[in-house]
Order: structure tokens, then C-alpha cells, then sequence
């Protein structure tokens, strides 16, 4: 189980939420994912005063020094390596030149993991467009990228109509010709979409967080 710093075992891989949540379960949802996929202790912490989280430039660069903060924090209790659990990669150079231990953005993890699985690659997030980090990676398997009908922050994907706006979202991408899906916003595991739509879409599907967590598994010592 995902603890807080003060009760968190020893070499723990510590996970920055970049939406504020007074609910432990909620801040610890992406922690608990890794630990369940990859049996790595996690210790979860969200940055302060951004309810909405990460959804547009203003709201990213807000973000930037709460999260090299928490990263200092995180390390100082013990964190082994560091996720920033949003595919925008937010800080994410300015937090490893920060800390002394790896540090891994939801993002790049995932383009990195969609690189091994495809050769076109359609990019479903919560922006118009698909988040640089990501884009630069995928270079020419960049395929396309599309945002749901009706999200524009991560808290709309917890709409009622928000899985039924992200299937459709994501079929088209398929039909335009992507042969695998990057899910761009680590809300999208919040929800638990992947199993739909890799069910429903027969394309392999890469949610974020499980790709941070595998990467972090090899920063992971024995």
C-alpha cells in the first residue's frame, strides 16, 4: 500500500501526484498501480493548490517548482527514484538536476513503451495537442493526437460521460490509421480505461503510469 513519507519503507519509489487531493486513496491510486504491476514499494505525495492539476501551459508552469520541492522532500525521506505522474513531463529536467536519484516522466516512459509495441502511434490526452516530450520521442511514428469531446482538465474524465467520450476519441484514431495508443494523461489510469479500449479497439494501449513503473523497476536496486 501507498503510505506517506513519514511511514514510507526504506528505498521506496516516490510518486508526485500533480493534482491536489485532501483523500490519501486518491493520491495514492497511481502508486497503488505500480506496486500491484510490479511489486515496488511506493510512497505518493500530490503538490499543493492545483486542483485541476496539469492542463494548460499557466497551470504547467505553476506546477514546475511545487514539484522540484516535493522531489527534494521525497528523496530526503528515503525515495530510491522519482515518477512525475503526469504525461506532460512537468520539471522533469529541472527535478534531476535537483535530486540524486532517477527521475522518470510519465510521459517520455510512455512514448518509450509505445515505441517498442508500434510503428504508428495516435496520442489520446487532454490537450489539442500531444505533449512535447512525448512528441519529440515518437518523432516520425507520431501518427496523430486527439482529445475527448467535452475534457479539457483531468477532473472531466471523471464525468459520467467521460469513458464513452474517450472510446470514441480513441477509435479514431485507430481509424486514421494508429496501430498503437499512448494514453497522454496519467488521469487515464485513474479511470481505468486501458482494458476497454484495448478490448473494444484490438490496439495495443500504454498507460503512462504503468510505464513509469516499469521503468522505475529498473531503477529499483536489489
Amino acid at each position: 500500500m501507498s503510505v506517506p513519507p513519514s511511514g514510507a519503507p526504506a528505498r521506496s519509489i516516490g510518486v508526485i501526484r500533480v493534482l491536489t487531493s485532501e483523500d490519501p486513496a486518491a493520491v495514492a491510486t497511481h502508486g497503488t498501480a505500480i506496486e500491484e504491476r510490479y511489486g515496488l514499494p511506493t510512497v505518493s505525495r500530490c503538490i499543493p493548490d492545483q486542483p485541476y492539476g496539469i492542463h494548460d501551459d499557466e497551470s504547467e508552469t505553476r506546477a514546475e517548482p511545487k514539484i522540484v520541492a516535493l522531489a527534494r522532500e521525497l528523496t530526503e525521506a528515503g525515495a530510491q527514484a522519482l515518477i512525475i505522474s503526469c504525461a506532460a513531463d512537468p520539471a522533469l529536467q529541472e527535478t534531476r538536476r535537483a535530486v540524486g536519484v532517477p527521475v522518470i516522466g510519465a510521459g517520455s516512459a510512455a512514448a518509450a513503451v509505445a515505441l517498442g509495441l508500434g510503428r504508428r502511434v495516435g496520442v489520446l490526452g487532454i490537450r489539442d495537442e500531444a505533449p512535447p516530450a512525448v512528441r519529440a520521442l515518437l518523432g516520425d511514428r507520431f501518427t496523430a493526437s486527439a482529445r475527448p469531446h467535452g475534457v479539457h482538465r483531468t477532473t472531466d474524465l471523471l464525468a459520467p460521460e467521460g469513458p464513452e467520450a474517450v472510446l470514441e476519441a480513441a477509435a479514431g484514431l485507430v481509424a486514421s490509421g494508429a496501430d498503437t495508443l499512448l494514453l497522454a494523461c496519467t488521469g487515464l489510469n485513474t479511470i481505468g480505461i486501458r482494458p476497454l479500449l484495448e478490448r473494444r479497439l484490438g490496439v495495443p494501449v500504454v498507460d503512462p503510469v504503468l510505464a513509469a513503473g516499469l521503468l522505475a523497476s529498473y531503477a529499483y536496486g536489489d
